[in-house]
C-alpha cells in the first residue's frame, strides 16, 4: 500500500494505491493524518489505484474522515471500481461518503462548497 499527497489549489488530493487491509490499514491511517496535517479545507481521497479494502480498511478511512469532521474539513473520496466499490457500496459507506467517480468531480464540488475558487 502506498499513499501520496499533493495540493490542487485549495485541496489536498490524497493518492492511495494497492491494498488495504489490516496489515496496512494503520499505516494508511497514519500516513493520510500525516499528508493532511497542514490542510486548508479539502481533501480528496483517491481509491483509483486500490485493489482491494477490508473492513480494517474501511476502519481506518472512517477515522481519517471523522478527524476531519471535527476540523471542519470537507472530505470526499473518488476512483472507486470493481471491488472496492462493492464493499463500499455493501458497507454503505458511498452512503456516509461523498463519493465522486472522477477526482475532478470531488474537486470541483467540494471546491465550490467551500468557498474556495
Amino acid at each position: 500500500m502506498d499513499c501520496r499527497a499533493s495540493r490542487d489549489g485549495h485541496a489536498v488530493v490524497v493518492e492511495v494505491e494497492g491494498r488495504i487491509d489490516g496489515a496496512t490499514a494503520g499505516d494508511l491511517e497514519n500516513s493520510m493524518m500525516a499528508e493532511i496535517e497542514d490542510t486548508d479545507k479539502v481533501v480528496v481521497c483517491d481509491l483509483n489505484g486500490v485493489s482491494y479494502v477490508s473492513s480494517a480498511g474501511l476502519r481506518a478511512i472512517l477515522v481519517v474522515a471523522k478527524r476531519l469532521s471535527k476540523q471542519a474539513v470537507d472530505f470526499s473520496i473518488c476512483g472507486l471500481n470493481g471491488p472496492v466499490a462493492e464493499v463500499f457500496h455493501i458497507s454503505g459507506f458511498d452512503r456516509i461518503f461523498k463519493v465522486y467517480e472522477k477526482r475532478e468531480e470531488a474537486l470541483a464540488e467540494a471546491t465550490a462548497n467551500s468557498g474556495q475558487a
